[in-house]
């Protein structure tokens, strides 16, 4: 039962997450307000961070794919929900309490046709952060945890029925051609 819970816990919290990191992708991370009198840029998250939405949708696969194998990929894969939460942690944490110009600096220099960090500094005259990076935040704890929690739990896991296995088909010497027909009608391989 404590098995199950686990499973289905780590799964949600996994699946939770890949789904607010493509979410946030798409929605406005940073408002840049430029010194120069234009108007306010507003920087999308996958603009501001564009291994956002790749991961994201890393994180939703490996949600599958932890629920579909055995112990073994199952402990690989939760260990690269890990990685990839720790990763993403790390990099959006980094956009929140740094502002990093380098975050907003392709859509700056699509918007203005400007480059470089020196020209794209003096027209910045601030970059504000809003509730959408907050929000991946929460949702790389919850990969974090997620992966973890499956990561341990890995061994306790039932596995898929006998519906997913393969018996091996003996191997008899040839078959006619009658004889693989009559295997085709009955459903089975007469190649193995």
């Amino acid at each position: 039962m404590l098995a199950r819970r686990a499973k289905s816990t780590s799964l949600l919290l996994i699946l939770l997450a890949g789904g607010i990191g493509v979410l946030s992708s798409t929605q406005t991370w940073l408002t840049v307000t430029r010194a120069d009198g234009g108007e306010s840029l507003d920087v999308a998250g996958n603009a501001a961070l564009p291994v956002l939405a790749p991961l994201s949708l890393t994180a939703l696969a490996l949600c599958a794919a932890i629920a579909l194998v055995g112990p073994v990929l199952r402990r690989v894969f939760a260990a690269i929900a890990v990685a990839v939460g720790a990763l993403l942690l790390v990099l959006t944490t980094r956009i929140l309490f740094q502002h990093p110009l380098d975050a907003v600096s392709p859509a700056l220099t699509k918007a203005t046709g400007l480059a470089g960090d020196t020209a794209l500094k003096a027209i910045v005259d601030g970059i504000a952060v809003t509730a959408w990076p907050w929000a991946a935040l929460v949702g790389w704890i919850l990969l974090l945890l997620g992966g973890g929690l499956a990561l341990v739990t890995a061994g306790q896991w039932r596995s898929g029925g006998r519906r997913y296995r393969t018996a091996p088909a003996p191997n008899d010497g040839p078959v006619d051609a009658v004889e693989s027909w009559d295997e085709l009608s009955r459903g089975a391989d007469p190649t193995r």
